[in-house]
């Protein structure tokens, strides 16, 4: 539940919770929401509880923190695959708030928050995130077509020292998507059963873009039930990552930041 991962563009992955409530055609086969089922878990849905977890599970970052500094390199920790951070539920309100602490505990980790809901996040980012936000948080919007890119429009306006669209699952084309202020661009077609089919063009002409402007381009996987069998794009593995605006500067008192590897 908090461990290394096979999600391609990050090193380990941590849930404050498990659950999420459904918000647009992405989340339609979401497969948090299959794993919670799986394992007996009612959690999904505005009315549900939400899964949490003890000390034990929030004290394996600290352990990567540790390890992290031994290896020389930072790790990067995808936070939540399980559910949204920024969803409007009293659990997760009550676990985001020790996610801050936490992330201001391991300095040599790079967390990735991903979320759908860009509107709830300048409110609900922490007291001290500054005019820079926090020099290992990498802020993200999940943007499945054109009708979500004023997700991206919102993230651009917060301050972070990586903005990110995670481009899945891909459920059309994204040209109306402007990538100024951005970073990184993640493209990954939809997998599992009833996954919905892409048009390879959608991965072409975003990566194009990224290439003419200046952005990382990280294509993840095609579309299909198996999608280890479709992580080239053309025959080429194209797998880049973003340079964090500023690194070496930490907002926390006493805690040392390595350089981004």
């Amino acid at each position: 539940m908090a461990a290394k991962t096979i999600i391609a563009w990050t090193d380990r992955t941590f849930n404050i919770a498990w659950g999420c409530t459904k918000i647009s055609p992405g989340c339609k086969n979401c497969y948090a929401d299959t794993l919670s089922h799986r394992y007996g878990q009612s959690v999904w849905g505005p009315g549900q509880p939400r899964r949490t977890f003890g000390a034990k599970h929030w004290n394996e970052p600290v352990k990567w923190n540790r390890e992290a500094e031994q290896l020389g390199r930072r790790l990067r920790v995808f936070c939540s695959s399980m559910c949204d951070n920024f969803e409007d539920h009293p659990t997760i309100t009550a676990e985001r708030q020790k996610l801050w602490s936490l992330i201001r505990a391991t300095p040599n980790l790079d967390w990735q928050l991903l979320t759908k809901r860009a509107e709830r996040m300048a409110r609900n980012l922490p007291t001290d995130w500054g005019s820079s936000g926090y020099p290992n948080v990498w802020l993200g919007v999940s943007i499945e077509n054109n009708d979500y890119v004023n997700r991206a429009d919102v993230l651009r306006t917060l301050p972070a020292v990586v903005r990110f669209v995670s481009y899945e699952p891909a459920l059309g084309p994204l040209e109306q998507l402007n990538l100024d202020g951005l970073d990184w661009i993640i493209y990954g077609g939809e997998s599992g059963p009833g996954y919905r089919p892409e048009n390879k063009q959608w991965a072409r002409d975003i990566r194009e873009r990224c290439d003419q402007q200046g952005v990382a381009f990280f294509h993840k996987q095609s579309s299909g039930f198996r999608t280890e069998m479709g992580i080239d794009l053309d025959g080429a593995i194209v797998r880049h990552y973003p340079q964090p605006r500023r690194i070496g500067l930490s907002l926390f008192e006493d805690e040392p930041v390595m350089s981004h590897a």
